[in-house]
């Protein structure tokens, strides 16, 4: 049984309406062979150039291990991804690498938890040297759905290069995270260079 996505819509349409986003969304819908449609919906660019993209779909069903061995329609983590950018770059073939990563659950049996790396292997647009996002904790609150089933989270993407990836792998996503801050660097910035950590 799958999971109605219009509280999920809502939901997501109210945290932004919220922050000050009035126009209704852009959308994008994309479909993948033998899986359901993956939504991504773009707010903005707000006052200072950030768009954010939010997938709607990847919560239909709960997230299983695949070496759980059951599949569980009711119990089991439930996420959405949601990445911000600033515009001052376009952006081609963005939201499809969001809907392949919303997707990772369905094809590859990944769990999307805070922390994860998930590497697409290939540029997230056109022209990116990004190739991954390692996902955190976003602004979007959990949205609580009806027992037994878990909320859904909505998880920070946030794009890295293959050398991030590596040291994500190799120190972590905290270490990442740090040297990030230690360098200055704007995660929003669709230009930015690498940092790499100490």
């Amino acid at each position: 049984m799958s999971q109605p996505l219009d509280p999920v819509r809502d939901h997501v349409r109210g945290h932004f309406t919220e922050a000050g986003f009035d126009a209704e969304p852009d959308s994008a819908s994309v479909t993948f062979l033998g899986l359901e449609r993956i939504e991504v919906l773009r707010f903005g660019p707000d006052r200072g150039g950030v768009a954010h993209y939010v997938t709607l779909g990847c919560s239909r069903h709960p997230m299983v291990d695949p070496t759980s061995g059951v599949a569980d329609p009711l119990h089991g983590p439930r996420a959405e991804v949601v990445l911000s950018l600033l515009t001052s770059t376009a952006t081609p073939g963005l939201a499809r690498s969001l809907a392949v990563v919303a997707a990772t659950p369905a094809v590859e049996g990944v769990v999307l938890v805070a922390d994860a790396l998930i590497d697409l292997s290939a540029p997230l647009w056109d022209g990116a040297s990004f190739t991954a996002v390692l996902l955190g904790d976003s602004a979007i609150p959990d949205l609580p759905l009806e027992a037994p089933r878990d909320p859904v989270r909505f998880l920070a993407a946030v794009p890295v290069t293959q050398t991030e990836a590596a040291w994500v792998r190799l120190k972590g996503a905290e270490a990442m995270r740090r040297a990030w801050l230690d360098d200055g660097v704007d995660v929003l910035d669709p230009n930015r260079r690498a940092a790499q950590p100490g």
